[in-house]
């Protein structure tokens, strides 16, 4: 067996050595039956502008490998998200809603909430660069003004004042004036407090379910059912009636400053 193997290997070998001279017939015959040689050069850049166009290319690239990690941290997904997974969670339906889907809805309720932001974003920043108006540099920090208002808006004195410690910043004209590095963390940290509080609030009713139907159980006598399985259809029903994902959702955006 492993001597037909073998066989089989070098016919497949040999085989595709012969199609690869026949594909490239003027090679073989400038080569003269040699083996062709392979030569690497690195020439000179014409100007200055070939390794600017090269690091920014190098730059843009590395900052779109962050991008998701941008989205996520400097917009309002963390708070839905985290929210949504609370909500699961506390009914126990295990994986329903599935991940996709949760992640999917948190992603669009995201889009439009900060659709005024990104708007700003463009009229402000975009369309000026587009328009050779403004530099690149102006333009960046023209757009990092609006989401630093909103991050800003969302986000406790306390946290701010934490970082600014951190970083050894005394004091600056205005909150508008603090860097991102500042910024964001105090908004993620602040975004994570309120989330966790949500989900809190989302727990109370469904425990309150769940000691009920445990308690009945417990003075029917009857021991081998697990009070969770008897209580999630319960859970469910409750969240439905009450139009539970509308003033999920209705609350979420509403929470936002």
């Amino acid at each position: 067996m492993k001597k037909s193997l073998i066989k089989r290997s070098i016919l497949i070998a040999l085989t595709s050595m012969l199609f690869a001279f026949m594909l490239t017939p003027d090679l073989v015959a400038q080569s003269s039956g040699a083996i062709p040689n392979i030569d690497l050069n690195i020439s000179p850049a014409e100007s200055g502008d070939d390794y600017a166009i090269a690091i920014q290319t190098l730059i843009l690239l590395t900052i779109l490998s962050f991008g998701p990690a941008f989205i996520t941290m400097m917009t309002s997904f963390t708070r839905i998200v985290i929210v949504f997974f609370f909500l699961r969670s506390a009914l126990g339906t295990q994986q329903t809603p599935p991940n996709q889907v949760l992640i999917g809805l948190a992603l669009f309720l995201t889009i439009y909430i900060m659709m005024p932001v990104f708007d700003q974003i463009n009229e402000q920043a975009i369309q000026p660069y587009t328009e050779d108006q403004i530099t690149q540099q102006e333009a960046l920090d023209r757009g990092a003004m609006p989401l630093k208002e909103f991050m800003l808006n969302q986000t406790r004195e306390k946290d701010v004042l934490l970082f600014m410690d951190l970083a050894g910043i005394d004091s600056v004209p205005s909150v508008q004036e603090l860097p991102l590095y500042v910024v964001v963390p105090s908004f993620v940290i602040s975004e994570l407090r309120i989330a966790f509080q949500i989900g809190f609030l989302i727990y109370l009713p469904f425990l309150v379910i769940d000691l009920v139907v445990s308690s009945v159980l417990l003075s029917m006598g009857i021991m081998f059912l697990p009070p969770v399985l008897v209580s999630l259809p319960f859970k469910v029903l409750i969240f439905v009636l009450t139009d539970g994902w509308y003033l999920m959702v209705d609350s979420l955006i509403r929470s936002f400053n």
